[in-house]
């Protein structure tokens, strides 16, 4: 079943979706200050790319000062208005029975496209993840 919601996905907008955060991620890693926020960017092409079977989860041992600083700067530059898309989206996703699981992991995207810094994708087939917290 995953599999087919992935495919799904991938035709009706997860193909799209994840090539905007890899361009992304390309013109962050163009510039060296921004190289973290590029990586981040790639992991969340991957997930956006085929979201079903997998979650994101808080890297163990925690996230530095570093990160919450990025992240805040990532919330303020780029992040609000990627959350606003995705919200968007699964808004219109939800409109039709067979888009609301696409809407759902439209959602799903938001927590990673607000924070990505500290954050790891990670299989959700198993309950759970030993060292890894969901977020």
């Amino acid at each position: 079943m995953k599999t087919l919601l992935n495919l799904i996905w991938l035709l009706f907008g997860g193909l799209w979706l994840a090539l905007g955060y890899f361009v992304a991620g390309v013109v962050c890693c163009l510039l060296v200050v921004t190289i973290p926020w590029g990586l981040a960017s790639f992991r969340i092409a991957s997930y956006a790319l085929w979201p079903f079977g997998r979650t994101v989860v808080d890297r163990p041992g925690g996230t530095g000062l570093f990160a919450l600083l990025g992240n805040v700067i990532w919330l303020l530059v780029a992040g609000i208005w990627i959350a606003i898309g995705h919200i968007v989206t699964a808004f219109a996703m939800a409109l039709t029975v067979v888009g609301i699981p696409l809407a759902i992991a439209n959602l799903k995207l938001i927590p990673v496209s607000l924070m990505p810094l500290g954050k790891q994708i990670v299989p959700s087939n198993s309950p759970f993840v030993t060292g890894y917290r969901k977020s």
